[in-house]
Formats: C-alpha cells, structure tokens, sequence
C-alpha cells in the first residue's frame, strides 16, 4: 500500500472526507511521526506498534568491491515494533487469502 492508497483508502471509508482533506490528515500524521523521531520520542499506538530510534555503535565493515576495511561511523535510525494485536493478525492470515509477493525494488 502506497501513501496514496492510504489517502484512497480513508477518503472512502469515511464519506465526509474529500481527497484533499484525507491528503492532509495522511500528511499531518506521518509528519507528527517523523517530527517526533527526529527529537528521539518513542511513538506507540496501541494494537498497532511502536516507532523508536535504535542507536548503532560505529563498526569497521568492509568494502565489497576492493575488500579493504572502512570505519562505517554510529548512526540512529527508526525501529517499528508490532503490537500483539497487529503481530496475531498477520500470522492468522490464512493461506488462499495469502497476497501476491511484491517485486524486489
């Protein structure tokens, strides 16, 4: 599901909605979100998950094509955690409702 088919999706579910308005409720969720990643605040939205920074501590890692070692510096990035609610509707997904695998990108 694309951002845009989130925007199709709440536009058609909820009648007094317009596009534009289910545009700018995507947008201002996602943005709240990423704003509050960004300051290091954990997000959890029962049922659904949790959203977190996870720091990872510099390393030396390797460079495929020559092979010699390169200092890979730490960095912070964005973890998503499942809910249980989320995590037990996934694995009850029967098998014929299975959806088709999506091409690698």
């Amino acid at each position: 599901m694309t951002r845009s088919d989130l925007v199709e999706e709440l536009a058609a579910r909820f009648g007094q909605l317009n596009q534009r308005d289910a545009e700018q409720a995507v947008k201002t969720i996602l943005d709240a979100v990423s704003d509050a990643l960004v300051r290091g605040h954990r997000i959890e939205i029962r049922g659904f998950g949790s959203f977190a920074i996870n720091h990872r501590p510099p390393r030396v890692g390797r460079n495929p094509r020559s092979g010699e070692s390169v200092q890979v510096p730490s960095k912070r990035v964005p973890h998503f955690k499942p809910g249980k609610a989320l995590r037990e509707a996934v694995d009850n997904l029967k098998t014929d409702e299975q959806p088709a695998q999506q091409p690698a990108a």
